[in-house]
């Protein structure tokens, strides 16, 4: 549920920390989560009527479309899933049907549950694990020396002295066979079921040598389970994917009527639609972990529309998505700001990188400048992929450095604006006569 000090305004105003300009899509976020928050204030027979606002985020590849949607469910501590509507088929055809999304879901929505539990009795799994581990070590001693014999040997162990020293343990280990069924839709459902039912009839308990770092590994993870309630678990996650999940339906205008059509040995686009229809409208997906509602999902749909348009989408569907909200191509000022705002911007994590080697790189004022006049030429004279083209700009502009950082450690490194054009200049040359081959 998101925090009620989490108004629109904060909302937006944390996303422009990761995110740069969009505002129109950010506000647009904000009050969909924001609404979603308000809701669930409401009593239960008024929260039953309140269906969440579906948006349509349209604009060109790489100007922020999928992290929004990203950074907004990791705000709102949601489950997420992510996926492409052109993966999937038409029913009757092999390929994934549409209620894995759901089913992706709910998995998302067990590991974010399953991870917070884990935080709480992780303590209680380590001090369980380690006189797990002390047994193992011990070696048979008079009953009277024993106990100062563990306390000696337990300091040793929290000083870290011991990780290489050798110990036998058992571990249960898994070898159930894989489970590949082709099909139409429905097979991934039955896939599932087979792979629960026989799984755990191929567990078994083996003897294993191991390190002393890697015993510690293996009794913690097993004590954690012992501590943690698998159904508490799956009832939360199930009711968390119900009222505040969230899916992303990326490239949702390759499944659009267009213009040209989509005749052909291809699924019909219409019929992935009609597919996702009851999804979209509220249905009941039956999952391992139980029917899962998908009335008060929150569903985020991005295309490029560069040749179909929202209106192309069957009337149903469209009705699903009454928000629609443009986002801009990025300018030259914007790939800058890319460049040097975001907390974890594209030069922050090469300086990172490079730091690892105890190498400092300094990028001079000029060097960013130039780096996002050039990422913007190519874009323009070549293919709009957004921020994207500041990854292979950047690459090959501290390719050297980052190729031979043993030779500048301990130094420092700075990058101007002149050794940018330098570097780039094969790069421009070549995507420049790209444009006239065939």
């Amino acid at each position: 549920m998101t925090a009620p000090f989490l108004t629109p305004a904060a909302i937006v105003a944390e996303l422009d920390r990761f995110i740069v300009g969009q505002a129109e899509a950010k506000r647009a976020v904000a009050l969909a989560l924001r609404n979603r928050w308000r809701r669930q204030q409401l009593p239960e027979e008024e929260r039953r009527e309140i269906m969440p606002a579906n948006i349509i985020l349209i604009g060109p590849t790489g100007v922020g479309k999928t992290e929004i949607a990203r950074r907004l469910a990791r705000l709102a501590r949601a489950p997420f899933v992510k996926v492409e509507a052109s993966k999937f088929t038409e029913v009757g055809y092999v390929g994934r049907d549409v209620e894995s999304i759901v089913r992706d879901l709910v998995d998302a929505a067990i590991a974010m549950v399953r991870q917070e539990r884990s935080e709480g009795v992780r303590v209680a799994a380590q001090r369980a694990a380690e006189e797990r581990l002390l047994d193992l070590l011990l070696p048979r001693a008079p009953d009277a020396d024993r106990e100062g014999s563990r306390r000696a040997l337990k300091r040793l162990l929290r000083e870290g002295q011991l990780e290489d020293r050798e110990v036998e343990l058992e571990v249960t280990e898994n070898r159930s066979p894989a489970f590949n069924i082709f099909g139409g839709q429905g097979m991934e459902t039955l896939e599932m079921n087979l792979r629960d039912a026989l799984g755990g009839m191929f567990n078994r308990r083996v003897r294993r040598t191991t390190t002393v770092a890697r015993a510690r590994q293996l009794l913690e993870a097993e004590e954690l389970e012992r501590l943690l309630d698998r159904a508490e678990i799956e009832r939360e996650a199930v009711e968390r994917a119900q009222e505040s999940g969230i899916v992303f339906l990326d490239e949702i205008d390759k499944i659009a009527n267009n213009a040209r059509g989509g005749s052909g040995p291809d699924v019909s686009r219409e019929g992935v639609q009609r597919d996702l229809l009851p999804l979209v409208e509220g249905t009941t997906v039956t999952t391992r972990y139980g029917p899962v509602n998908t009335d008060h999902v929150l569903f985020l749909a991005a295309g490029a529309f560069h040749v179909a348009k929202p209106s192309d989408l069957i009337p149903e569907l469209q009705g699903r998505f009454p928000l629609r909200v443009q986002l801009e191509p990025l300018s030259e000022a914007d790939l800058l700001r890319i460049l040097l705002e975001p907390e974890h911007s594209l030069l922050k994590q090469h300086q990172a990188l490079l730091r690892a080697e105890e190498v400092e790189l300094v990028f001079a004022p000029d060097a960013a400048k130039e780096m996002a006049r050039i990422a913007f030429e190519l874009n323009r004279s070549t293919q709009n992929i957004g921020a994207r083209r500041l990854v292979t700009v950047l690459e090959r502009v501290v390719e050297e450095v980052s190729f031979a950082a043993t030779e500048y450690a301990h130094r420092q490194v700075v990058i101007d604006g002149e050794q940018v054009r330098r570097a780039l200049a094969p790069l421009v040359v070549k995507e420049d006569i790209a444009r006239y081959i065939l």
